[in-house]
């Protein structure tokens, strides 16, 4: 009863849909990380401005984060719209996806290759392994998923254009048949070329996907014609591989000419990625060639073995250089042995050099014979090309159990497929139940010790400091996550730990430009803006287009009085980004300084319109409207901060000051006193309270408030004139 339960695909279904979701679920509770999470969500004005007219366009335009992916940008808007900026839905909706590929290709695999048991425990494994958790768990992987997502269903509309275009041509006669209710081969072509589309608008790693269509046209749809003999071998192939029944009726060429449409779309998409990743600086050009050959071929070993033993798993491998020659050489000593060997098995077992070459041209985008990043390997670029190792090697672990039991029985060897298909060997024999029982127990110890691995490894990804933590421990050199764990330190409140570890990072590689920025923030942060314009300017010489390094110095040069130069910086970072947010706030406030309020109005505007729940951007508008007396515009932006921001004392004490001005007391005092609720140490609200109270005749209040005052700021002019004021009235 069991094993008939288990041949049913819909149940198999089924638990792989509630076992991948018990083992992913947990993530709904880890936070956003500081490592591309900012610029993919928690600071992007345009994902965090929803889905409108705008926002669409933006995202079919912008080269933002070095990449085109426009519907991975309206993916996050829709999810910000929706979610808001808590991170449980984005997690969750990384999830639905993960399901949802793991689901495609368990459906994918039974439809092209007429299995079930094999391919639901490739589907299982490529759910379940640990190097997918950086995919699913990383809200900025969204790409990765989403991606998928359509891989899979541009496989899924291809099987069903080949199957009606091979039995169209085993049975001419069928065109003048009465149509059926099925869609005809032409529209599914048209349907898959349309999805292969949208994927490369979600990750442009879709690129390979015409040479992968290639690979299963040969295995297992069975579409390859040539060699004489192919045909009668593919045939053996099918009776235990479960290759399509469909006949092989097409040669090479016509093959290839069928995909010229899907490989200029992949031109075109690399092409325009490449002009992105350059412009926004993340192609390296620092790494000569045959060292990034070297790195491709080092890579390729390591991914198969962290296929076999998923542990030091890290949210990057710092790329090293160069590797040790003996590496080298082994590293490409197997890749060579595995390719000559998938090649001598093509015809005998054609699923080892399909899963083989899958494997090693999905990677070819990402391997890094074009460097982009810092990074040696990712386990992210697993996602796809593990699907190819992992058919290779469930199709020879199964041919290999059917061949002992084939042994055992003194029978030729013959189809042991646990899908329930016709099978020479008798269910009710005894030693093919004792052979599935031990085959059922190592998979279920491998499906186990998946699960385990995963759980684990999706803890580290809770939050930035577990993650980075974990990155510097099982990693070496590794100064970007150093630099992470030392960002999300300082936002913790902890400035001098933050410190220790840009230094680290920096004795890693003194020419980080990120832990330069981030050191010299540090620095201007404890009031060192001196000591912080070295830093910058460091990290300014490394990589001089650095928009945030630019309005982080002219933030040091504005807090030393050189209001000019900082100026001439903010407008740095707007020519290269006019959507900067904190330049326009940042340039705003200069020009409001040099008595230029109208200008200075106008980014204070420019920077609510890109981000419209800036409330500091609210604050500011409202203080140039207050200094040009225009006090009723100025009590609206106070008021819009605080509706954005309720706990901004310094806008309850600005429009405290204000009301004051139109006369309304009790209410400016209200504001002045929810200020000093939130500071009680800030002495001009309790001077401007002070007066508040004294004009309302609250005299001996007032005193207090401005004897308060004095003591935390000594030097504090008016508050000692206002008591000095007080006084002289009291002894009249």
């Amino acid at each position: 009863m069991f094993w008939q339960l288990m041949r049913r695909a819909d149940f198999l279904s089924l638990m792989l849909a509630l076992v991948t979701a018990g083992v992913f679920l947990p993530v709904a509770w880890n936070d956003f990380v500081n490592y591309d999470d900012p610029d993919y969500v928690t600071a992007n004005p345009h994902v965090q401005g929803g889905l409108n007219w705008k926002n669409l366009g933006w995202a079919f335009t912008t080269g933002h984060a070095s990449n085109w992916h426009p519907i991975t940008w309206l993916s996050h808007i829709l999810d910000y719209q929706i979610f808001g900026p808590q991170p449980a839905g984005h997690h969750l909706v990384n999830v639905a996806f993960h399901l949802a590929n793991t689901l495609l290709l368990f459906l994918l695999l039974a439809r092209i290759t007429e299995t079930v048991w094999r391919s639901a425990l490739v589907a299982a494994l490529f759910a379940l392994h640990p190097l997918h958790v950086e995919s699913v768990a990383w809200i900025s992987e969204r790409k990765d998923v989403l991606s998928a997502f359509f891989w899979m269903l541009t496989i899924l509309a291809y099987s069903g254009y080949a199957s009606r275009l091979e039995t169209l041509r085993a049975d001419p006669a069928s065109q003048k048949v009465k149509p059926s209710r099925s869609m005809p081969a032409f529209l599914f072509y048209v349907l898959t070329l349309a999805l292969f589309v949208v994927g490369l608008m979600s990750k442009p790693m879709m690129v390979t996907l015409p040479f992968v269509l290639l690979l299963l046209d040969y295995w297992p749809l069975g579409r390859w014609a040539w060699a004489g003999s192919q045909g009668e071998n593919i045939s053996k192939s099918r009776s235990a591989n479960a290759v399509s029944s469909l006949p092989s009726s097409h040669r090479l060429g016509s093959l290839l000419l069928e995909k010229v449409p899907f490989f200029l779309l992949s031109v075109v998409s690399s092409y325009v990625t490449f002009v992105f990743q350059r412009k926004g600086g993340a192609v390296s050009t620092s790494i000569s060639v045959g060292a990034r050959i070297a790195n491709a071929l080092v890579a390729y070993a390591r991914y198969i073995g962290k296929l076999l033993w998923p542990q030091k798993l890290a949210v990057l491998y710092p790329h090293p250089g160069s590797w040790p020659a003996w590496q080298v050489a082994a590293a490409g000593g197997l890749f060579l042995v595995l390719c000559l060997w998938a090649l001598i098995l093509v015809r005998k077992r054609p699923y080892v050099a399909v899963g083989w070459f899958w494997f090693v041209g999905t990677l070819v985008p990402m391997i890094g014979l074009v460097q982009v990043g810092v990074q040696s390997m990712a386990d992210r670029y697993t996602y796809v090309p593990i699907i190819g190792l992992l058919i290779a090697l469930v199709w020879t672990g199964g041919d290999l159990v059917q061949a002992k039991i084939a042994r055992q029985q003194g029978a030729k060897p013959g189809p042991l497929n646990f899908a329930g298909e016709e099978t020479p060997i008798s269910d009710t024999d005894s030693f093919l139940r004792m052979e599935l029982k031990v085959v059922s127990l190592w998979v279920a110890l491998v499906l186990i010790a998946c699960i385990v691995l995963t759980s684990r490894q999706l803890q580290y990804w809770s939050n930035s400091l577990t993650l980075f933590s974990h990155a510097v421990q099982v990693t070496k050199g590794n100064f970007l996550a150093y630099n992470n764990l030392g960002f999300y330190l300082s936002h913790l409140g902890k400035p001098a730990e933050a410190m220790e570890n840009y230094e680290k990072a920096l004795e890693i590689n003194p020419a980080y430009e990120d832990a330069l920025n981030n050191m010299g923030y540090a620095l201007a942060g404890q009031k060192k803006p001196l000591k912080a314009i070295p830093f910058y300017e460091a990290a300014l010489r490394v990589r001089p287009n650095h928009v945030e390094v630019h309005n982080n110095l002219g933030n040091a040069l504005a807090d030393l009085g050189e209001v000019d130069k900082a100026i001439a910086q903010y407008r740095i970072v707007l020519a290269q980004q006019p959507d900067h947010v904190d330049a326009h706030n940042n340039l705003g406030i200069a020009l409001a300084m040099r008595g230029q309020l109208d200008e200075g109005i106008s980014h204070f505007q420019e920077a609510i319109r890109h981000k419209p729940n800036d409330a500091s951007a609210h604050s500011n508008l409202g203080n140039a409207l207050a200094a040009q007396h225009k006090f009723k515009d100025a009590i609206k932006e106070y008021e819009e901060c605080l509706r954005i921001k309720p706990d901004d004392a310094q806008a309850h004490n600005n429009l405290g000051n204000v009301l004051a001005e139109q006369g309304l007391l009790t209410e400016s005092i209200a504001h002045y006193q929810q200020a000093l609720h939130l500071n009680a140490d800030n002495p001009e609200a309790h001077c401007n309270l002070g007066m508040a109270l004294a004009r309302e005749g609250r005299r001996p209040e007032a005193v207090k408030h401005f004897a308060e005052a004095l003591r935390l700021k000594p030097d504090y002019e008016q508050a000692k004139r206002q008591l000095e004021s007080i006084a002289s009235d009291d002894r009249k």
